[in-house]
């Protein structure tokens, strides 16, 4: 009798395997594939309402066909330069000054070698995290009234006048409160994903770059830090991709009458047209959400680009 070769498994013959052996993990999939697949994919098809003139009575499929109306009405808009400008000034600001923060901090946090000192100051940052956005703005608004808050009473305690201007009135203030809060809020929950990575370190890099003569500072920069660069750029390729996304919830709870000119982002402007106004203005809503979301795709692609270009393929989505 004649013995043949072994035939190697195919790729469908692993994807059985590995369905025969793990059915119950991905039994725990079947309701994030559904969630993905009903709110992420299906909803797409409503992308089309950017293109028509929607009708509750006609619905998606039967209202007419606009072309890019909306998107000529918004790029000729008296508001298109003010919330791109107020949108891209807000994101690029917190990419600068948000992302970095929390790599520096995880890198100095990885330091402590007292446990105890380590899980107080983890846990005093991660706090804020959970406080919700709502609480959070009704914080700022009481610690920043110039009559009855903290920051008026310190104001007239230093003896510099009665009551201080209202800094939440003042557009180029928004900016800062607006971004360091967040900075604030989310400096330690950011940090989990590198202080993770750092505490894959092997410590026999550290024990090699003592021995060479490297003092702690240099052992942070020579070890601790390339080992979470690919994260660093994995992150960043994310944070790049959602460039033009400020959110809603605390840009508007923050604006008021005074502000309003340099709060204005895209965000809340789709809210103010797009729902606010009912059903004449969920195709011009839905007009200028495509255009953010295509322009996040764009910078995702390009950003990902760059970054396969200038480090390894082990630092890029794909």
């Amino acid at each position: 009798m004649v013995k043949h070769p072994m035939v190697p498994a195919t790729r469908r013959d692993r994807l059985y395997k590995n369905l025969r052996e793990c059915w119950q993990l991905h039994i725990f999939l079947l309701a994030a594939t559904a969630y993905i697949l009903i709110f992420k994919y299906y909803t797409m098809f409503g992308v089309q309402i950017a293109f028509k003139n929607y009708s509750s009575a006609r619905g998606i499929w039967g209202s007419p066909w606009v072309g890019l109306k909306h998107f000529r009405t918004f790029f000729k808009s008296y508001y298109f330069g003010r919330v791109m400008t107020n949108t891209l000034r807000i994101s690029i600001y917190s990419l600068v000054v948000g992302f970095p923060l929390p790599v520096l901090f995880a890198l100095l946090l990885n330091v402590l070698r007292n446990l105890k000192i380590k899980k107080f100051v983890q846990t005093v940052t991660y706090i804020p995290y959970f406080i919700s956005t709502v609480v959070l703005v009704g914080m700022i608004r009481q610690f920043l009234n110039p009559v009855v808050g903290i920051y008026g009473a310190l104001y007239r305690t230093l003896g510099l006048g009665m009551y201080p201007s209202d800094l939440l009135a003042s557009g180029n203030a928004f900016l800062h409160i607006f971004i360091w809060t967040g900075v604030w809020q989310s400096l330690g929950w950011n940090s989990i994903i590198y202080v993770a990575a750092l505490s894959g370190v092997s410590p026999e890099l550290h024990e090699a770059a003592m021995i060479d003569g490297a003092n702690r500072w240099q052992r942070i920069w020579s070890v601790d830090f390339p080992a979470i660069l690919p994260t660093i750029a994995i992150l960043l390729i994310l944070r790049c991709g959602s460039i033009i996304s400020v959110g809603f919830e605390k840009v508007y709870l923050m604006q008021n009458g005074m502000n309003l000119q340099f709060s204005e982002v895209i965000a809340t402007y789709i809210y103010k047209e797009g729902l606010s106004k009912g059903v004449r203005g969920f195709s011009y809503g839905s007009a200028i959400g495509f255009f953010e979301a295509v322009i996040n795709f764009i910078m995702l692609v390009t950003v990902n680009m760059i970054t396969r270009k200038i480090s390894d393929d082990s630092a890029s989505l794909w």
